[in-house]
């Protein structure tokens, strides 16, 4: 079969109700759910004819992978995935976990975030399969948990011998090609002045008038070393929470005071060739010059004990990649045109999986996945047609990654 028939092979009724069954696993992280998505993924790439692993995470979970090992001669190449998923929050007027298909959107918790990506890449496939399509190169579905805790999952699988020569990381980009995405580092800073009664304020240090000169500087910041205008565009500094009043157990029963002490929590967002170094050496610069400005004062940065290791690091590839551009090719292929690709944003503002392999193996990879717009939000859904496409996508990919024996 050539690759237009393979695409009209697809059964799009199988994928949506595959999808719409893997919703259906209440999979929040770190829940005997997300352990009963894990053993079900594996039972299914069993049936597949993968051969099949349960892999041991720390915490007493479990990472279902599964290898189609080809006949020799091609590129290996590996997806990669999350099973676990956020909460369910105020305001949905569907069933979180139903699963439900419309004409136009299949919805619930995780499907964006990323479950039609996980789902697309079996369903690719498991089209070739059903099809007798014989590959050179290996297939590698792995199936993660942990995403939402920095990436343990992914992480387990690599210290345990996975690996491949390219990747496809799927998380939602609304099948737009990413290559290169934020690392992120979370951050506290603490102001401590002098109070004085109101009567006094001119004596005082006032750690609340600090901490306002201080924030927009921290959320205005371009760090330093961003090597060109692609990296500048991800660097972002954002302080989410203030506290201040007086002294480090944050007493307001006495508001005539000047505040003395302000608690500050914040994150920053940082391009491949920044360090966490150097990003705290920039976040102390500004505490140093506000210190300068604001005698008596005293700022302290802490990385929230992470000791120095973000919850997830950068990740970049060359748009010129053969991975890149397989994906683009086989988009020009489904849609008719071009694939938006580089630093796609929001998504590069976001951590993935994908800078593990990247930093801890060097593969070269891309993200790319259906979902993105209607992302972690009550009701949480994806477009039909996106996820279908990526099924097409991915499948193409393979076929020109993995090459097939008789090509």
């Amino acid at each position: 079969m050539n690759s237009q028939q393979l695409l009209a092979a697809i059964d799009d009724d199988y994928c949506l109700n595959f999808l719409s069954r893997m919703v259906q696993h209440k999979s929040y992280s770190q829940t005997d759910g997300e352990r009963r998505l894990a053993e079900y993924m594996a039972s299914q790439m069993q049936m597949l004819g993968l051969e099949t692993q349960l892999q041991p995470v720390p915490g007493e979970r479990l990472n279902a992978i599964g290898t189609l090992r080809g006949e020799g001669g091609g590129h290996s190449l590996l997806f990669n995935g999350h099973l676990d998923t956020n909460p369910v929050t105020e305001g949905w007027t569907v069933d979180p976990w139903a699963g439900k298909i419309d004409d136009e959107f299949i919805y619930g918790i995780g499907v964006s975030n990323m479950k039609a990506g996980d789902a697309a890449y079996f369903c690719a496939l498991k089209t070739l399969i059903d099809n007798g399509v014989k590959l050179k190169g290996d297939v590698i579905l792995t199936y993660v948990v942990g995403e939402l805790q920095g990436g343990i999952g992914t992480i387990a699988a690599i210290e345990q011998g996975i690996r491949a020569d390219y990747f496809i990381n799927s998380e939602p980009t609304d099948v737009q090609a990413m290559t290169m995405h934020a690392g992120s580092l979370m951050f506290t800073i603490e102001l401590t002045g002098d109070t004085r009664h109101l009567s006094k304020r001119e004596e005082a240090v006032d750690a609340i008038q600090a901490a306002i000169r201080l924030i927009p500087q921290i959320n205005n910041i371009t760090f330093t070393g961003a090597e060109t205008d692609d990296h500048r565009k991800i660097n972002r500094g954002h302080v989410g929470t203030i506290h201040g009043a007086l002294g480090r157990d944050l007493e307001e029963w006495r508001p005539p005071q000047v505040a003395d002490f302000v608690r500050l929590s914040g994150s920053a967002r940082f391009a491949p060739g920044q360090t966490v170094d150097t990003v705290l050496a920039d976040l102390q610069a500004l505490l140093d010059n506000l210190c300068g400005e604001f005698p008596g004062l005293q700022a302290e940065l802490f990385d929230d004990g992470k000791r120095h290791r973000p919850t997830m690091l950068p990740f970049e590839v060359s748009p010129e990649s053969l991975i890149v551009k397989a994906v683009n090719r086989a988009y020009q292929t489904v849609r008719g045109e071009q694939q938006p690709t580089g630093v796609i944003t929001p998504p590069a503002f976001y951590g993935t999986d994908a800078a593990h392999f990247y930093q801890m193996l060097g593969m070269e990879g891309v993200v790319c996945g259906p979902g993105g717009k209607f992302n972690t939000m009550p009701d949480e859904r994806v477009h039909i047609k996106d996820f279908l496409d990526t099924v097409r996508v991915y499948l193409l990919a393979i076929l020109e990654i993995c090459q097939t024996v008789d090509a």
